[in-house]
C-alpha cells in the first residue's frame, strides 16, 4: 500500500497497459477459436487449460518481480489468490444458470467464455471507477472497507442459514426485458446467438443465458474490485488480478464442476476473507490519518492469512463430508450442506 501523501499510481507505463491489453485480447481470441465447433470438454482437456492458465499468473508474478521488486510482486500474488477464491463464487452461478437454462454440454464453454469476456469489460470499468475514488481522497478506503465489511455479513448468513438458493429463470429481471423486446426461439440453434425466424430475428436461449451471465457479473464485481484495492492500490495490478482469474474460470468449471458442492465450507472461508480485507482498508485509512498510533497491515501478512483461511475450510470440509459419508454408509445420501450461491441474480 502507498505510504502517507501518495496519490494512485501505477507500475505500468502506457506501453505496458498497451501489451498487456494486447495479449489479453490475443489469448481471448485463442479461447474463441478453440471453442468454435461446439463440443463437450473432457477432464484432460480442462486439466491442460487450467494448468496454462495457472502457469501465467505465476510467470506473470515473476516478471513483475524482477522488473518492479518484491512488494508489488506479493501485491500481485496476494491480489490473485483473493479474486481466484472469490471466483469460485462466479462458478456455482454459472453451474446454476447452465442448468437453468439447460444449456447443452456441447456449448457449456461457448456460453462460460461470452461471460468471462463480458466480465472482463465490467471490471475494467469498476476497476477505473475505483480509481478515481480512490484519487478523491483517504475516505474512500472507508468506502470499500464498508462494502466488503457487508458483502461478508450477508455471506456469513446466508452460509449459517443453509445457503439454499436457486435461480428462478422466469423472475430474472434481465431475461424478462429481453423477452418484452425481442422473440426467443423455442430451441437452441448450435452457437447461434440470433436466427431469422418467420421473416423476422430472433434470439436463441443461448443469447439470453449469455446476457444472464453477464449481468451476474455486475453482482460480483461490486465486491471483487474492492477486495483487491484492499492488498494493492495500483489498478495497473488490480485489472490483472482480474483478468488472470477470469480468463481460467471457463477450464475450471469443468475441472470442478463435481467437486463444487464438497467445499461446503467455502462460504464461511469467503466470508473471513471479505472481512479481514475490509477491516485491513479500514485500518489503512487510520493509518494515513493517524500514522504513529495505527500499523498498516503487510501484505505478506495478508497473504498468509487469505492462504490460511482457504486452506482450513477446505479441510473442515473434508473432514465434515467425510464424517457425513461414514454417518449415511455407501448408500446414504451425503449431499448435507450442500452449498450454493449467495448472491442475487439479475
Amino acid at each position: 500500500m502507498m505510504s502517507e501523501g501518495d496519490s494512485v499510481s501505477s507500475i505500468a507505463s502506457p506501453t505496458l497497459w498497451a501489451v498487456t491489453v494486447a495479449v489479453l485480447l490475443a489469448l481471448l481470441a485463442a479461447d474463441f477459436v478453440a471453442t468454435r465447433r461446439p463440443h463437450e470438454v473432457k477432464i484432460r482437456e480442462a486439466v491442460g487449460w487450467s494448468l496454462f492458465y495457472l502457469a501465467l499468473p505465476a510467470a506473470f508474478g515473476v516478471i513483475v518481480w524482477i522488473g518492479y521488486g518484491q512488494s508489488p510482486a506479493v501485491e500481485f500474488y496476494t491480489g490473485y489468490v483473493v479474486e481466484k477464491s472469490l471466483s469460485v463464487d462466479n462458478l456455482f452461478v454459472f453451474m446454476l444458470l447452465l442448468t437453468a437454462f439447460a444449456v447443452p454440454a456441447a456449448l457449456a464453454q461457448r456460453v462460460l467464455l461470452y461471460g468471462i469476456a463480458g466480465a472482463l469489460v465490467l471490471r475494467a470499468v469498476f476497476i477505473a471507477l475505483g480509481a478515481a475514488v480512490l484519487h478523491s481522497g483517504a475516505w474512500a478506503f472507508v468506502l470499500f472497507g464498508g462494502i466488503l465489511i457487508v458483502t461478508a455479513i450477508k455471506v456469513l448468513r446466508d452460509a449459517l442459514g443453509g445457503g439454499q438458493h436457486s435461480v428462478d429463470v422466469e423472475n430474472m429481471r434481465s431475461v424478462r426485458l429481453i423477452r418484452r423486446w425481442m422473440p426467443v426461439t423455442k430451441d437452441y440453434r448450435g452457437g447461434a446467438l440470433s436466427v431469422r425466424e418467420n421473416g423476422r430475428r430472433a434470439l436463441t436461449p443461448l443469447a439470453v443465458v449469455v446476457v444472464a451471465v453477464f449481468m451476474t457479473d455486475i453482482v460480483f464485481a461490486v465486491d471483487s474490485v474492492p477486495a483487491v484495492y484492499g492488498v494493492t492500490e495500483d489498478p495497473y495490478l488490480v485489472f490483472a488480478t482480474n483478468a488472470f482469474a477470469l480468463l481460467g474460470l471457463r477450464a475450471l468449471y469443468f475441472v470442478l464442476r463435481n467437486v463444487l458442492d464438497r467445499l461446503r465450507h467455502l462460504n464461511y472461508g469467503l466470508a473471513a476473507i471479505l472481512a479481514f480485507i475490509g477491516g485491513k482498508l479500514i485500518l489503512h485509512w487510520a493509518h494515513k490519518v493517524w500514522p504513529e498510533s495505527v500499523p498498516d497491515v503487510p501484505t505478506v501478512l495478508s497473504l498468509a492469512v487469505i492462504a490460511g483461511v482457504l486452506a482450513t475450510v477446505t479441510v473442515t470440509s473434508l473432514i465434515a463430508n467425510k464424517r457425513d459419508s461414514e454417518v449415511a454408509g455407501p448408500e446414504g445420501d451425503t449431499t448435507t450442506g450442500h452449498r450454493e450461491p449467495d448472491r442475487q441474480l439479475g
